[in-house]
């Protein structure tokens, strides 16, 4: 006999709310990625270098901010950022790379 208790309706729904939220996400990313590929266009051909430390600290502080304000632990925010960070960096470094080989 199953000793496991039934799934509850409301589990049901905040699971379903769960992935809906998830998708929401990987949909923002991929918007948000497609705007840093594109000013990592623009940082090649205007030869700017593919970080910028001082807007990443910028970020850090504003993104802090909003988890605390939305109740979420500021140092996940701030590594939730590192990430993507890391991610849009390696993009902008491509990006050059190949400008600079077509270039000749």
């Amino acid at each position: 006999m199953d000793q496991s208790p039934p799934v509850l309706p409301e589990l049901k729904n905040l699971r379903d709310s769960i992935d809906n939220i998830d998708a929401a996400i990987i949909h923002m990313l991929a918007e948000r990625f497609r705007c840093t590929q594109r000013v990592g266009v623009l940082k090649a051909e205007h030869k700017l270098p593919p970080a910028d430390p001082a807007r990443e600290t910028r970020q850090v502080a504003r993104l802090r901010e909003l988890a605390s304000t939305a109740q979420l632990d500021p140092d996940f925010a701030e590594k939730y950022l590192a990430f993507v960070v890391r991610e849009v960096i390696r993009y902008h470094e491509a990006a050059a790379r190949e400008l600079s080989e077509k270039a000749g």
